[in-house]
């Protein structure tokens, strides 16, 4: 095992195109470190400098504290996973896990004792005399793995491992692969441009933007302490609820203003983010999870300067929860940063938050107990943890804090 090192990493293509720009990042030692973000961000160009598969075109990469940008891959001792699972139709399981070690001819029982060894962590011990033609999605790519621990290598790197599987095994293989590195061991780097599976697998997430790291921090931290507009927008599902509120001061009261409504901050939030008292008379951008707008009538909460009023658009009845899109009278928040995110999800919601903005109206999701009767078409009372908002510089695009 090995740590990995990023220092001032920048990768340029021939046609100007610069893919990296000054990537300082250090991965642990046994760490399981995931790299996401939108179409085009940079991280699989990482991935693939990490493995020698491209040229770096400035600063250092280190394995275990040894530079390794001229080194050619064979002897960067890592191993690589594909979304395409890459497995030899004519052999049998067993023979695809053992092929890299009777490449480099290690003696038959010590392959045997490998392959056998790696085949009980990955539940693989009934399928070894099949072939992958006979074989389930999930089985091939736990194969594929498969034939990446028996190395033993220092660094596991996987690139979207799990692209190509339906939702259903997508959810089942992440908890193995994370189950999997736990019981290895093996520093491993995961490139993934699903933040869902980003945020329930990785120790730490590195989030990436147009070839610059953003933020890299665990999981939840990450969640609940976004740096920025885009980090914000871009983890959680359903995203953070961004709106453009006026923050203005009534005595030592402090109160947000959201098109005609206002919310009242709390001395708890106050005394957490006391430099918002200094920003009265400006407006900001104020963001909200969607577990914090709960149904007011269900809360027993109709306080003033906690609620907010709206006509609900649609509902998605998820079994356990609702989800209740709600539009308030507002302008939302429209930066470039938030409409990439849009469109990289759908083309088609970024250009539902362009036509908010024009008609001075923005859609809250909430995430309301099931037993709520609100439905489309409806005037609903949303209670708001006003103790929860954060706020974040239209300017800089830069969290407040402190």
């Amino acid at each position: 095992m090995a740590t990995v090192s990023f220092e001032r990493v920048g990768k340029v293509y021939r046609d100007g195109t610069r893919a990296l720009a000054d990537f300082d990042l250090e991965v642990d030692d046994g760490e399981f470190m995931v790299f996401v973000g939108p179409s085009g961000c940079g991280k699989t160009t990482a991935l693939r400098m990490v493995a020698g598969l491209e040229d770096i075109s400035d600063g250092e990469i280190k394995l275990g504290g040894t530079v390794v940008n001229g080194l050619h891959p064979r002897k960067r001792d890592i191993a690589m996973v594909f979304q395409n699972y890459a497995l030899y139709p004519h052999m049998t399981v067993y023979k695809n896990i053992a092929f890299a070690l009777r490449v480099r001819k290690t003696p038959a029982a010590e392959i045997r004792e490998r392959v056998e060894t790696t085949a009980k962590i990955l539940g693989l011990t009934p399928e070894l005399q099949r072939k992958p033609a006979q074989l389930s999605g999930g089985q091939r790519q736990r194969v594929a793995m498969g034939r990446a621990i028996v190395r033993d290598p220092q660094v596991f790197l996987m690139d979207e491992p799990l692209s190509n599987l339906d939702a259903k095994l997508r959810v089942q293989m992440r908890a193995e692969i994370a189950r999997i590195q736990r019981e290895v061991g093996t520093t491993t780097i995961y490139v993934t441009h699903d933040q869902v599976e980003a945020m329930t697998m990785g120790d730490r997430v590195a989030v990436l933007r147009k070839g610059a790291l953003q933020q890299c921090d665990a999981p939840q931290h990450l969640y609940e302490h976004p740096v920025n507009l885009f980090v914000a927008s871009f983890i959680g599902s359903p995203a953070m609820n961004l709106v453009q509120a006026q923050l203005e001061a009534e005595g030592e009261k402090l109160s947000c203003v959201i098109g005609p409504q206002r919310l009242q901050l709390p001395d708890t939030l106050l005394a957490r983010l006391p430099s918002l008292r200094a920003r009265a008379g400006r407006t900001v951008a104020l963001g909200v999870r969607p577990e914090h707008l709960q149904d007011a009538v269900l809360a027993g909460h109709r306080g003033e300067g906690s609620t907010l009023r709206g006509r609900v658009v649609t509902t998605e009845q998820l079994g356990s929860e609702v989800l209740a899109h709600i539009e308030v009278e507002a302008d939302p928040v429209v930066t470039q940063e938030v409409l990439e995110v849009a469109g990289d999800t759908d083309v088609a919601l970024a250009e539902d938050l362009r036509s908010e903005a024009d008609e001075r109206r923005a859609t809250f999701v909430c995430r309301f107990a099931i037993e709520t009767t609100v439905r489309a078409g409806d005037e609903a009372v949303v209670a708001v943890s006003t103790d929860r908002l954060q706020f974040f510089d239209l300017e800089t695009e830069m969290a407040v804090r402190g």
